[in-house]
C-alpha cells in the first residue's frame, strides 16, 4: 500500500513528530487508528481547521481510519494554546448546538462508509462523568506541573493569568487519546502544530502507563509570508458555512492570496496531484494568475461542491475579465436607489461606519460601475442602475452587487 508518510511529507504537511522513524515504519505495515480533535467554539468549521480535515482525508485514502473528536467536553474548558486571554467558557446548549453544524461539514473531508469508515466521538461522553478526585489520583499524578509550566501552550499565558480550570486542558486532551487508545486502538494523534505540548501530553501519558505505541505528529499552519495565519478577513474568519462566508467570497480570497503562497495552498488544501501542481507553479509572473485560479476553483469545489463552485468562478470572470455572469456575486438589497455612498459602503459591510467609509473614499479606494468616486457627499441615483443593478467595489478585490 502507499505509504501515506510520504505523501504528507511530499506535501509539506509535517512539522513534528514524537517518533519520525516508528511512524513512517507504521504507516507503511499497518492501517492505523489515528485521531483529530475540534473543539466545538462555533456552529461552523473554518479554514484554520481546512489542513487537519485534508490530513484526515489523505490518511483515509490510504487506508487509515480516521477518530474526528468533536470537543464537547474540553470546550468547557476552552484550549489556552495561542492565546493570551481566557476564552468565553460556552454553555452545554451552546456546545450541542456547534457540534450539530460541525458534523454537517466533515463529510466533505472524509467518508463514513466502507472498511475503514470515519467515526465521529465527543468527548463529552466520558469527561463529563469523570469524578475529580479518581481522576487527578489515576492520571493528574503522571504530570509534572514544573514540565506543564515550561510548555508554550501554557508559557504565553503565565504573565496575564492562567486559572486551574485550563491548566486542566492538557490533562483532559491527554486522557482523551488514552480512552479512544483503549476503546478504538487509536495509536496516533494529529492536529496543528500550536497543538504540540498537548499532544505530547498524551503520548506520554499512555507510555508511562505501559504501552509503548503511541504516537504524536503535528503539521504545519497555513500562514502568509508575513507569518499570519491564513484564512483571516476584514469581517474575521473565513468559514466553510456559506451563512457565514458566501462562496463568491470564499472563492475570492483563494482567487487573490500572494504568489508565494500558491504552490502551499495548492499541495495542502487540494487532492491535485503533485506533477499537475508542479506544472501550475513553476511560473513565478502573471502566469502565476492561472495557478490561482486552479486553487480558487477546486477549493471551493472542494467545500461547496462543484455547481457552486462554477457559479462563482464565471461571476469572477464577469468582473474580471467580461465573460460570465454577475448571478452569483455577493448581492445587497437597497431600500431606495437615493442612497449615500456612505451609506451603501456601510451597508454592504465593506467598512463598519461611516467614518471609516468616507476614509476608504478620501484615499481612492471606492469605486462604482467602475468609477471611482472621490466626493464623501454622492448620492446614488437611478443612473447608477441603468443595468439593473451597481457595483460597488472597494480595491481590486472586494465587490458588492447593489440591487433594489
Amino acid at each position: 500500500m502507499t505509504n501515506v508518510f510520504d505523501i504528507l511529507e511530499e506535501r509539506g504537511y509535517i512539522e513534528q513528530m514524537t517518533h519520525p522513524k516508528e511512524i513512517k515504519e507504521l504507516f507503511g505495515k499497518e492501517h492505523v487508528p489515528f485521531y483529530i480533535g475540534i473543539d466545538p467554539t462555533a456552529d461552523s468549521l473554518h479554514v484554520g481547521h481546512f489542513v487537519s480535515l485534508m490530513v484526515a482525508g489523505h490518511m483515509q485514502k490510504c487506508g487509515h481510519k480516521p477518530i474526528i473528536l468533536v470537543g464537547g467536553g474540553t470546550a468547557v474548558i476552552g484550549d489556552p494554546s495561542g492565546k493570551t486571554d481566557m476564552r468565553k467558557m460556552l454553555s452545554k446548549e451552546d456546545i450541542e448546538n456547534n457540534v450539530k453544524g460541525i458534523k454537517k461539514q466533515l463529510e466533505k473531508f472524509v467518508s463514513f462508509e466502507g472498511e475503514n469508515a470515519a467515526i465521529i466521538v465527543n468527548n463529552a461522553d466520558w469527561l463529563l462523568d469523570l469524578k475529580y478526585i479518581d481522576f487527578m489520583r489515576e492520571i493528574g499524578s503522571l504530570f509534572s506541573v514544573n514540565k506543564m509550566l515550561a510548555a508554550e501552550c501554557y508559557k504565553n499565558r503565565l504573565e496575564t493569568g492562567l486559572t486551574f480550570f485550563e491548566m486542566g486542558y492538557m490533562l483532559m486532551q491527554s486522557y482523551d487519546f488514552w480512552y479512544l487508545y483503549n476503546k478504538y486502538g487509536c495509536k496516533l494523534e494529529m492536529g496543528g502544530n500550536d497543538q504540540w505540548s498537548n499532544i505530547i501530553g498524551g503520548v506520554e501519558l499512555i507510555r508511562k502507563i505501559g504501552k509503548d505505541d503511541s504516537f504524536g505528529l503535528t503539521f504545519k499552519l497555513l500562514t502568509t509570508k508575513e507569518g499570519k495565519k491564513m484564512g483571516k478577513t476584514e469581517k474575521g474568519a473565513l468559514w466553510l458555512d456559506e451563512t457565514k462566508t458566501t462562496p463568491y467570497e470564499f472563492y475570492q480570497y483563494w482567487r487573490n492570496i500572494e504568489d508565494e503562497s500558491v504552490e502551499t495552498v495548492l499541495k495542502m488544501l487540494t487532492f491535485l496531484p503533485m506533477e499537475k501542481i508542479k506544472e501550475l507553479c513553476k511560473y513565478k509572473d502573471e502566469r502565476i494568475n492561472e495557478a490561482k485560479k486552479v486553487a480558487a476553483f477546486e477549493i471551493t469545489r472542494l467545500v461547496h461542491g462543484e455547481e457552486k463552485a462554477i457559479k462563482v468562478e464565471e461571476a469572477s470572470n464577469a468582473l474580471f475579465s467580461g465573460i460570465g455572469n454577475l448571478d452569483n456575486m455577493p448581492e445587497v438589497k437597497i431600500e431606495d436607489y437615493n442612497m449615500s455612498i456612505v451609506d451603501a459602503i456601510v451597508l454592504s459591510t465593506i467598512a463598519p461606519s461611516k467614518g471609516q467609509a468616507k476614509t476608504l473614499i478620501t484615499q481612492g479606494g471606492i469605486s462604482l460601475n467602475d468609477n471611482k468616486i472621490t466626493d464623501i457627499n454622492y448620492q446614488l441615483s437611478e443612473n447608477d442602475f441603468a443595468e439593473g443593478y451597481a457595483i460597488l467595489k472597494k480595491g481590486k478585490k472586494v465587490f458588492y452587487k447593489l440591487t433594489k
